[in-house]
C-alpha cells in the first residue's frame, strides 16, 4: 500500500505528539523524583517530594493520556481515519 501526503501528515503529527508526551512524562517521572529532596517547600501542607511520589506524577499521567486521547480522536476526524458509526 502506498501512503498518501494525507497517512505521512497524520503519522507525523502523531510522533510529534507521541515524543512531546514521552518528554514530559520522562521529566515527571524521573527529573522531579530525583530533584525532589532538593526542593525542600510545603505544597498544600505537604513536602513537595512527598506530594509528588504520592498524587503529583499520578495526576500528571492521567492528564498525559486524557489529552493524547482527545488529541487523537480529533486527528483521526481531521484525516478521515476515525472509527465512527457505519
Amino acid at each position: 500500500m502506498q501512503l498518501t501526503e494525507s497517512h505521512r501528515h497524520y503519522w507525523r503529527k502523531n510522533l510529534n505528539i507521541t515524543g512531546i508526551l514521552l518528554a514530559i512524562w520522562f521529566v515527571v517521572t524521573f527529573v522531579v523524583s530525583y530533584f525532589a529532596r532538593d526542593l525542600n517547600f510545603n505544597f498544600f501542607g505537604w513536602p513537595f517530594s512527598f506530594w509528588m511520589g504520592a498524587q503529583g506524577s499520578l495526576i500528571i499521567y492521567v492528564l498525559i493520556i486524557g489529552y493524547y486521547a482527545r488529541y487523537m480522536n480529533k486527528l483521526d476526524i481531521e484525516h478521515d481515519v476515525h472509527e465512527g458509526e457505519e
